[in-house]
């Protein structure tokens, strides 16, 4: 149905696509692999219109085509899911699945076909509950994923492209996306599905193609045969036998971060936990159920009543008050949240720190390179450029930035949210042994992830959240993740 070869894209200094093919057939789910870096980006954009190669063929139905634009890649049946959905969140549902194609007559728009069109498309993809009129800023992530397939689905798509569809998604929720992309596959609808996570890969995956450095290093591959450790060697470089470091052995210390009856009408309720110093304390719940909430009620960003000590003395003043006593945030979005992405590497580093770099009001920017640089060194960022505008660097990369802004002073409790969301596995193993290091010189980590093995990999304790409540604690070593997860979606503790 498609066909790439020889596709070659060069960028000011950087040779992103170096010869890539890649082959779909049609009603396949084919899995694109690589690293961050590896050029996955650069030959989703190819395939949407967003860029064009400096040479090479694209086929479909085994005609040569030249996807100009994003408006002549829908016109040719392909159609972009973006990990970031580029959705209109002040327009309603049908006005976004229609964005740019409304039925009309006559210049005027047909609203009432609009919307009954919608509604075709969301009964087709399983969710005829959604509204047609509701507005999109208004639903749950699972929801604007599906309004997203339904817009694909809207330019008649024969391809589409699924950049990192689960990423926002609770297990449950990842469950439904595989059936609508089974029952889209089973219609002759083609699906490239782009994923750092391997257990979905051979879940949902017909075939696999591995890019690396630019090259397609394996195309073509069964995606249920292929040993994890040959996909990771073909992603990487290298083995990696040991994903999670060995915690074994490690001692907390002292209660450094104690919660008492944390409360958000509505989200949080009565939640009472402690941290130990050199301790990773998991929380695990599904999307919703309070977790991300909890984590930024202890940062002070979140109005809650109940108490928040850090050594003893309580957070007051908002985040500035928790900064003072030796907290720092990963949020969940660091793009959004956490990063200045225009700014150099240097300049988001130094952000929590910018008064030490002040003098008479004007920032000594050779001091603040220096104190970056030295950061970047110690935690291997990668490209080790302090002047390098952090919108280049890779996923993993840009975490690891985030969590240097929070050493540049000593931090008693780090706050990880989704620490390793769109991070390629050989970059997880890095965060990975960073964050074992980290809890190694005595800082107390509070975890949240969406993904359960990584929760009972990294941490020494798991709390189980559901319904903004604590309903099970235990040493990770205790449990499985089946156990987790029956709790975590029937609400009943072991």
């Amino acid at each position: 149905m498609l066909e790439v070869q020889n596709i070659v894209k060069h960028f000011p200094g950087v040779r992103a696509l170096d010869g890539v093919d890649l082959d779909v057939r049609a009603g396949e789910v084919h899995c694109l692999l690589g690293q961050n870096g590896a050029g996955k980006s650069t030959l989703i954009k190819i395939l949407s219109g967003a860029h064009q190669p400096d040479s090479g063929t694209i086929s479909l139905d085994g005609e040569p085509v030249r996807l100009a634009t994003p408006t002549a890649a829908m016109r040719a049946g392909i159609a972009t899911i973006y990990q970031e959905l580029d959705l209109v969140e002040g327009l309603s549902v049908a006005e976004n699945v229609f964005l740019g194609h409304e039925p009309s007559r006559f210049g005027f728009s047909r609203r009432a076909e609009t919307r009954r069109e919608t509604s075709h498309l969301l009964a087709r993809l399983g969710h005829p509950e959604i509204s047609p009129g509701a507005e999109v800023g208004t639903l749950p992530p699972a929801a604007k994923q599906i309004v997203s397939m339904a817009r694909a689905l809207s330019h008649d798509a024969r391809l589409i492209v699924m950049d990192e569809p689960s990423a926002t998604l609770a297990h449950d929720e990842v469950a439904n996306l595989f059936r609508i992309i089974r029952d889209l596959a089973g219609e002759g609808v083609s699906v490239v599905y782009i994923s750092h996570r391997l257990e979905e890969i051979r879940e949902i995956g017909d075939r696999v193609t591995v890019l690396k450095d630019g090259r397609a290093v394996a195309s073509g591959l069964p995606a249920g045969d292929t040993p994890t450790r040959e996909i990771v060697s073909l992603m990487t470089g290298r083995s990696i036998e040991h994903v999670f470091p060995d915690r074994s052995g490690a001692e907390p210390g002292d209660v450094v971060l104690r919660v008492a009856d944390l409360t958000i009408p509505g989200v949080v309720d009565h939640v009472s936990f402690t941290v130990r110093a050199g301790e990773i304390v998991g929380l695990a719940g599904l999307v919703g159920s309070g977790r991300s909430e909890i984590l930024e009620a202890v940062y002070g960003a979140r109005r809650a009543s109940g108490t928040v000590e850090v050594g003893g003395r309580p957070v007051r003043g908002g985040p500035h008050g928790a900064v003072r006593l030796g907290l720092g945030l990963a949020p969940e979005e660091r793009k959004a949240q956490a990063l200045l992405l225009d700014q150099s590497v240097a300049v988001n580093i130094t952000l929590a720190t910018l008064g030490r770099h002040a003098r008479l009001g004007w920032i000594d920017r050779a001091a603040e390179r220096a104190a970056a640089r030295r950061l970047i060194d110690s935690l291997d960022v990668r490209p080790a450029d302090p002047d390098r505008p952090i919108r280049t660097l890779s996923g993993g990369n840009q975490q690891k930035a985030v969590l240097a802004r929070w050493l540049a002073e000593d931090r008693t409790v780090l706050l990880l949210d989704e620490p390793t969301r769109g991070v390629d596995v050989g970059a997880r193993a890095e965060l990975y042994t960073l964050i074992h290091q980290l809890a190694g010189r005595g800082i107390a980590i509070l975890l949240v992830s969406s993904e359960v093995p990584e929760v009972l990999g990294l941490a020494d304790r798991v709390l189980v959240i559901r319904d903004g409540r604590i309903i099970h604690e235990a040493p990770a070593e205790s449990l499985d993740e089946h156990a987790v997860l029956d709790m975590i979606m029937e609400g009943s503790a072991l």
